[in-house]
């Protein structure tokens, strides 16, 4: 046995402990200059959205304004010399390929997004986070001269950040910026400033007032072989949900291009067309962010076919040309899809509702590791076995698209290749 070391293997085990401690604390710093800057940026942006839904809440006509807030949209778009936004594609775009993403993108966002929900366009807003919170963190990165590969992970932080303070889970902001440009694979050399980014910025927004939406589900029962089966059907049903949810917004987005050749006319026309069909359901229900029904599904109230009409009106809005997120819908979807299959299946409210958020959240994004993440957090831990059941299921059958056309498959979803 050798009891004195040898001097150069321990010489070179020392340097690399002294560059792997160096590389942490450049992170955790960079992680740290993100989580401030883009968690102050993301909290704005949440207050800017509570007013713009409060406001069109308490006076109805400004819906009348939605064309124009296309036009004003469009053109701020055309007037940056960006005439094809392609959104997160973009961001998705700079970790796998390089691409450059300009720095107006956060603005022009944060902007398109508050005049889409002030005059009630159907959007989220967490899909906007990840666009202006991506390039935030690019260009800080171009800032301070990093390399391209070190660019890549200053967005993944950035992305991690705009959606911890705008949805208020940094362990699943965290993971989905490092698991959604590669499905079956995780950037885990973005794991600490992300991790860092994205608990900072959920405590300067927390701190700031920001109030998220949980959806604790009280009453889950002890899984039985009837409800695992339950559950599994919900799962299915709901992966199929958000392929249909997908393949609505992408064939829209081309009807509506090859009908309206203007960008000017394609917005005015499809701002006209989310009028006409607010007026004909007049709740209010399927305009702006959509919470409220959310809620209503947790307590069994939701209209039983109110995540069709909302995908009407998601897909609409977006393939118009307005700005804002899918990732709310996505949730607003699967909860009054839910909510119909409590009714259909004989399962408790709370819990189906819950299902069918996170398995149409899950079929969408091709993430099963933020998915559960998010289940946990938003709905406590006592349902775990569920959520998991429901995440592995939807992830397997939902296919290889996403809300996403530049995320890269990585790995099958079943075989080890």
């Amino acid at each position: 046995m050798q009891i004195i070391p040898n001097i150069k293997e321990s010489d070179n085990s020392f340097k690399k402990t002294a560059i792997s401690f160096a590389l942490l604390v450049k992170w955790i710093i960079l992680g740290l200059v993100i989580g401030i800057i883009v968690g102050m940026i993301g909290t704005m942006f949440f207050h800017m959205l509570a007013f713009a839904n409060y406001f069109r809440s308490s006076n109805s006509y400004v819906l009348l304004f939605l064309p124009i807030a296309g036009v004003i949209i469009v053109y701020l778009y055309h007037s940056s010399k960006d005439y094809h936004d392609t959104g997160t594609n973009l961001i998705i775009k700079a970790i796998t390929e390089n691409e450059n993403i300009p720095l107006f993108k956060a603005p022009l966002i944060i902007i398109s997004t508050f005049l889409t929900h002030l005059c009630g366009g159907s959007a989220g807003r967490e899909g906007a986070a990840l666009q202006f919170g991506g390039s935030i963190g690019y260009n800080i990165g171009k800032l301070f001269k990093l390399d391209e590969d070190d660019r890549k992970i200053m967005t993944m932080s950035g992305m991690a950040a705009a959606f911890s303070s705008l949805f208020g889970t940094p362990i699943a902001a965290a993971f989905f910026s490092i698991e959604l440009s590669s499905v079956g694979a995780m950037h885990y050399a973005a794991l600490v400033p992300a991790v860092t980014a994205a608990l900072v910025a959920e405590f300067i927004a927390r701190h700031f007032g920001v109030n998220w939406k949980v959806f604790f589900v009280k009453i889950v029962p002890k899984m039985t072989a009837e409800l695992a089966l339950k559950s599994v059907v919900i799962a299915i049903f709901g992966a199929f949900i958000g392929i249909m949810f997908c393949l609505t917004i992408r064939y829209t987005r081309k009807i509506l291009d090859k009908i309206f050749k203007n960008p000017y006319i394609k917005v005015v026309g499809g701002g006209l067309i989310i009028v006409g069909l607010s007026y004909v359901f007049r709740s209010g229900y399927y305009n702006g962010v959509g919470t409220e029904v959310i809620e209503m599904a947790f307590n069994g109230e939701s209209p039983y076919w109110a995540f069709i009409i909302k995908m009407i009106f998601t897909s609409i809005t977006l393939g118009a040309g307005f700005k804002g997120g899918e990732i709310v819908p996505t949730l607003y979807i699967g909860a009054t899809f839910g909510r119909l299959c409590a009714v259909i299946l004989g399962f408790p409210d709370q819990l189906a509702a819950s299902l069918g958020m996170i398995a149409v959240f899950c079929s969408v994004t091709n993430c099963p590791v933020t998915s559960l993440f998010i289940a946990i957090k938003l709905f406590g831990y006592d349902g775990a076995f569920y959520y998991i059941l429901v995440v592995a299921i939807s992830y397997a059958i939902s296919g290889y698209d996403s809300l996403y056309g530049s995320q890269r498959i990585k790995y099958s979803k079943f075989r080890y290749k």
